[in-house]
């Protein structure tokens, strides 16, 4: 992983002081007239201030690019990352400037796709740091929501926010009654003096910009509709569509160890029976809201939503190469002689 050339401290304070004065932007796009804080959270402070504060030190790794964080006593192994090269993310996603949480977050959804490919063509993912940086960012591809959520989460605590990890049970799609396993990561993000639901990993269903954290009014993005209703323990995020509102996850909103996201990972990318090893799903957004997916989950379609309505155009396989390339960005892929798509 690279460093910037600009020194860390200074890339801090310029650009930690964009979320600082984008409470205004991350209102914009929602119905929410709440108003207040939590607490103010020190937006700005280098992690690496904070982690000295703490007791802990940053540990430099040669020829990884980043640090590691450490107590005096103990070196845990190199799984952490202290320094995030935020401007390569930056110009990944296209912002420059000051950028807020809202704005880095719509941003990221239009520029870095939603895609299963590697699960799907049998490599398991890695969410070490340097390998999300060299896939997401060096090799601009895309990835699927532990992927994307742990790299806003990196570009975030680099500016000096908080971002705790939840684990969430999918509920789209199933029969009444079932019970999914924990395999979709969400955020919650403190920044801008309150704390936020952010969760730029959900595929064709994913959150636009953030919302405020918990249950409360209705979030229009684009022309779609979000709201966050308790059940028992659980908080569920829905959206809307003509015929009312459809539950697309539920989480307890208890932050869980990192562990517990690398086994749900783990067992999303090779389990035999999971959806992500045996169907296709490629999502990627368009600024003005629209939704583009290429999917074998029912049959293979490229589908294109829009708020009003939406419309499948059936494929076959040998166009899935191209169609990579040209409307999701993605291109280096092909069939192999059985039929499977590969990376050439």
């Amino acid at each position: 992983m690279r460093r910037s050339s600009a020194p860390v401290r200074r890339r801090h304070q310029v650009l930690g002081q964009g979320l600082r004065s984008a409470s205004r932007v991350g209102r914009r796009g929602s119905t929410d007239a709440a108003a207040g804080a939590d607490r103010q959270h020190p937006v700005g402070l280098p992690r690496r201030q904070r982690a000295a504060a703490a007791g802990s030190v940053c540990v430099s790794v040669p020829g990884r690019g980043f640090c590691t964080r450490a107590s005096a006593d103990t070196l845990p192994p190199i799984s952490a990352q202290d320094t995030f090269n935020f401007d390569a993310y930056a110009e990944r996603i296209g912002v420059g400037g000051r950028p807020g949480l809202s704005e880095i977050h719509r941003a990221h959804i239009v520029a870095i796709p939603f895609e299963n490919l590697d699960p799907h063509r049998g490599v398991p993912v890695s969410l070490e740091p340097e390998a999300l940086y060299r896939k997401l960012i060096d090799e601009r591809r895309g990835g699927y929501c532990f992927e994307h959520n742990l790299l806003l989460k990196a570009a975030l605590e680099t500016l000096g926010a908080d971002a705790d990890l939840m684990l969430a049970r999918v509920r789209v799609g199933a029969p009444p009654g079932t019970i999914r396993p924990r395999t979709h990561l969400v955020l919650r993000v403190r920044a801008e003096g309150r704390e936020w639901h952010a969760d730029v990993g959900f595929g064709s269903g994913t959150l636009l910009e953030p919302i405020p954290f918990g249950p409360g009014a209705v979030h229009e993005q684009s022309g779609w509709r979000f709201r966050v209703v308790p059940d028992g323990d659980e908080l569920v995020l829905q959206t809307a569509d003509d015929a009312g509102w459809i539950d697309l996850y539920g989480f307890i909103p208890e932050p869980v160890p990192r562990i517990d996201v690398e086994t749900s990972n783990w067992f999303t990318s090779t389990h035999p029976r999971s959806p992500f090893v045996t169907g296709l799903i490629v999502t990627s957004h368009r600024p003005d809201g629209t939704r583009l997916s290429l999917s074998n989950w029912n049959e293979l379609a490229f589908v294109t939503q829009t708020p009003s309505g939406s419309s499948s155009v059936p494929v076959d396989l040998e166009s899935v190469p191209g169609l990579l390339d040209s409307e999701f960005g993605l291109p280096g892929f092909s069939l192999s002689g059985e039929g499977r798509i590969v990376r050439r």
